[in-house]
């Protein structure tokens, strides 16, 4: 059977101040600020892309910043934890970072066998770090964080769900995951071979408020495919199997599709290619506010009205 879905691609997710997502997510995580475009939608919204080196797909969060957005409220109906993983041996480390940094955080817990540990960002968003030997990416050298305790990428994304079960046969049926493991009401799916940043945990949340969206809430989550065609196998799978999914969309370092999963969150599929080397080099990655062709002849306007970044 050909291969139509990798594992996780991107989370992107509604925060408030832009200024305070940038140090949040490049000082205190440590990710790179691989690229600085707008909202396709709303060119006068930042849309920011954090990750490894290079931005590998699997290592993408991404925000928009609204500025004065009111928070959001987790619960049914939304993805509300990302976690990443990072090496065993830096658990001390990270406490240790977060406690200095004056980041409320809860555990060290078990699940599934791994330690991780739970905290939010300054808009309430969800975050998770698990420790663990299983990811062999490397971590990215920048200056704040060693690399031998860098975060490598995602390791899980939480999905709470009222009734779990249609959702459940979209990631077996069409999305090509298996289950792998199952611990009071949480089951834990793998696209592929599994491992970390491929997995999808399904939470069997009954008894939780439905979700609000707002700042720290997650706007979507994307699915890695290989190439346009595979894209194209798997609209058309969807759309025969009676999902509302859109068609292609060029978000110039990825093509992408969406649709709403049965619990109402949104999912997107999104290809590899072409990447974010695209339109400047490695080196480079997230200096320069790159816009989409669209809204070139309006650059002035744009850059005058977002707010200046400092990446400290």
């Amino acid at each position: 059977m050909e291969t139509l879905i990798n594992g996780l691609h991107h989370v992107t997710t509604l925060a408030g101040d832009t200024q305070r997502n940038v140090d949040y997510y490049t000082d205190i995580l440590g990710l790179r600020l691989v690229k600085k475009t707008v909202n396709f939608d709303a060119p006068d919204v930042y849309h920011l892309y954090y990750g490894n080196e290079t931005g590998s797909p699997g290592t993408i969060l991404t925000f928009f910043p609204y500025g004065n957005l009111p928070r959001g409220r987790k619960g049914v109906g939304q993805l509300t934890y990302t976690a990443f993983s990072a090496p065993t041996a830096s658990l001390r480390f990270w406490m240790d970072r977060l406690h200095e940094r004056n980041i409320p955080y809860a555990g060290p817990y078990k699940r599934f066998s791994e330690t991780y540990v739970r905290f939010e960002d300054f808009d309430g968003m969800g975050i998770e770090l698990v420790f663990t030997d299983d990811d062999q990416r490397p971590g990215w050298e920048n200056g704040r964080i060693p690399a031998e305790f860098a975060v490598r990428g995602f390791h899980t994304v939480t999905l709470n769900e009222l009734n779990p079960d249609r959702t459940v046969k979209l990631l077996t049926e069409i999305m090509q995951h298996t289950l792998v493991g199952e611990e009071e009401g949480r089951f834990r799916f793998k696209a592929g071979n599994g491992g970390p940043g491929n997995y999808v945990d399904v939470l069997h949340s009954p008894k939780d408020v439905h979700a609000l969206q707002g700042a720290g809430s997650v706007h979507h989550v994307a699915f890695s495919t290989d190439s346009d065609d595979t894209q194209l196998i798997i609209q058309q799978q969807l759309a025969e199997s009676g999902y509302h999914v859109t068609p292609v969309q060029d978000r110039n370092y990825f093509n992408s599709i969406y649709f709403r999963e049965p619990g109402g969150i949104l999912f997107e599929v999104a290809t590899n290619p072409p990447g974010f080397t695209v339109d400047e080099p490695l080196a480079e990655l997230g200096t320069a506010l790159k816009l989409p062709s669209q809204y070139e002849p309006r650059r002035a306007k744009i850059e005058a009205e977002l707010p200046e970044i400092i990446v400290k």
